[in-house]
């Protein structure tokens, strides 16, 4: 036993999510559809980033027509900006062979597919303590997580198997529709991050068995982008990046070469991990890597359209 003292959760209080002011509701995602992307490609100018942007659109594209893995890394904020049902939309046209994502996805994503709505006012519920402890958001995912574990199931496929089995708003959920295509989600957990970790129903031996299991079946995803691969990483500055480049090192020393494949990085800003361990170090033995700078409200729908319509 510690000789420290932890705090005491039994004063602990919660609310339910219906009380709640969310900031994010159904009516604003981005839609799914054809755009006629072609026309835009072809009035950028062949520089820099504009060439850069062509360059990974026919990355993916010759990836999947030959066979190779394309990853998909996320932070929440990609999430609570509406942007799953483009990810679906990429997904269901057989581009995407896993998912990667933090902690926060899955709250948002959960809050999605099962209440319609997500995103509270930190600032204001950080004041009187309230922040992040909504009773269902809480419960509901730890006990998710708990009978993963027990099933020998990674995060993201227990939390995937619940919202498409129970939750009202599959179409949008990412990890209830990958759970439907059968592409992993890897969930990748740092204990504290995340607003269910302040409840006393946050189990962390199943938070860490599920995470640890995920973070070893995105290294054996990682294994096939050799030679013609892509990885994509959306909006996670920190943990992604170094998650990912764990788990190429992983593979790498198991399956042998994992190399000659791209990478690319999109965020509001440059970030020395995601510039370094993404960009740079991983396509060190051969391969490209590309940083986009911009609003991801605006890049991935940018990126995907192109991908899908051009």
């Amino acid at each position: 036993m510690s000789r420290y003292t932890e705090i005491d959760l039994d004063g602990l209080t919660a609310y339910s999510i219906a009380d709640r002011f969310s900031k994010v509701e159904l009516n604003q995602f981005a839609q799914k559809g054809p755009v006629d992307t072609s026309a835009l490609l072809d009035c950028l100018p062949h520089i820099l980033s504009a060439h850069d942007l062509r360059e990974l659109v026919q990355s993916c594209k010759t990836a999947k027509t030959e066979g190779k893995g394309i990853i998909l890394g996320l932070g929440g904020h990609v999430i609570k900006c509406g942007l799953a049902p483009l990810i679906i939309e990429l997904m269901e046209a057989g581009y995407l062979s896993a998912i990667a994502v933090n902690g926060s996805v899955i709250i948002h994503d959960y809050e999605i597919a099962c209440y319609g709505n997500t995103s509270e006012d930190v600032s204001k519920a950080l004041a009187d303590g309230s922040f992040g402890l909504a009773f269902e958001t809480c419960y509901n995912i730890n006990s998710c997580i708990t009978r993963g574990s027990e099933q020998g199931l990674g995060l993201g496929e227990a939390l995937g198997k619940e919202i498409l089995e129970h939750a009202p708003h599959t179409e949008l959920s990412l990890l209830g529709m990958a759970y439907k295509y059968e592409v992993p989600v890897t969930v990748h957990v740092a204990i504290g991050t995340d607003i269910i970790h302040q409840t006393p129903c946050a189990d962390g031996k199943a938070i860490g068995d599920c995470s640890l299991r995920d973070f070893r079946i995105l290294a054996h995803q990682i294994s096939l982008m050799n030679d013609g691969g892509v990885y994509l990483n959306f909006g996670s500055a920190v943990i992604m990046p170094e998650v990912f480049l764990k788990a190429l090192n992983m593979a790498r020393n198991i399956y042998g070469e994992v190399k000659n494949f791209s990478t690319a990085v999109f965020d509001m800003n440059q970030h020395y991990r995601a510039r370094v361990n993404v960009v740079q170090r991983p396509v060190e033995t051969g391969g490209k890597g590309y940083y986009f700078i911009g609003q991801h409200e605006v890049l991935l729908p940018l990126l995907i359209k192109s991908i899908l319509y051009s």
